[in-house]
């Protein structure tokens, strides 16, 4: 049994891509997130008051699940889910202390999302899913703590991890997520390592041949 990677996605500011391929989306100059709801024509009305770094993670899950269909196979308690970001929660931290400001009423809505694991949260009650969960906080993606951390889950009891990096700055959307699987099978040439998971994420594009 090895390590694959078995489906993974892009979410940037205004473009989509699905193992290597350009999700075609109407409206490219609107909020992504709004794009891609309404393409993955989802009904979950609790989707509206998430914060916008959950709803990245929420709408890059449902992505990989809309791909690779055996994700929903896997028993709820054999994925485990990992992910990472520079700036932790700073978007919605820096919004909730504005709506105290100046002798205005803090809010309870966005104080629930000053901790970036909450997103962990949201998609394992979506999914149902309550394997291990860890979210960390790093300058840069790092593959080697995804390859290596990824390696010691599946060593355990989990069956297969869902990972994801997912950063917020301004207006400027920077999201990978990636689904890795333990196989037997020869022709999926997508080994988890950590030289793989640096081209992936540095390569949304598919390479021709």
């Amino acid at each position: 049994m090895t390590n694959y990677i078995t489906t993974y996605c892009h979410i940037l500011s205004n473009e989509c891509w699905i193992n290597g391929e350009q999700i075609a989306l109407p409206n490219a100059n609107e909020d992504i997130t709004k794009t891609l709801y309404n393409h993955l024509e989802l009904d979950y009305p609790k989707f509206f008051k998430m914060d916008r770094l959950t709803k990245i993670a929420f709408l890059g899950v449902e992505l990989i699940k809309k791909e690779n269909t055996e994700v929903l196979t896997y028993k709820d308690d054999e994925i485990a889910l990992l992910f990472s970001n520079a700036k932790s929660s700073a978007e919605t931290d820096l919004n909730f202390q504005s709506t105290y400001q100046n002798g205005g009423v803090p809010s309870p809505a966005l104080f629930v999302y000053t901790l970036p694991n909450i997103l962990l949260g949201e998609i394992a009650i979506r999914n149902k899913w309550y394997g291990e969960s860890v979210f960390t906080i790093s300058e840069n993606f790092d593959a080697n703590f995804f390859s290596n951390y990824c390696s010691v889950l599946l060593n355990k009891s989990e069956k297969a991890v869902l990972c994801g990096w997912i950063n917020i700055n301004n207006e400027n959307v920077e999201t990978f997520l990636f689904f890795v699987e333990k196989k037997d099978l020869k022709q999926l040439h997508l080994h988890l390592n950590s030289e793989q998971l640096l081209e992936l994420f540095h390569t949304k594009i598919k390479k021709n041949g």
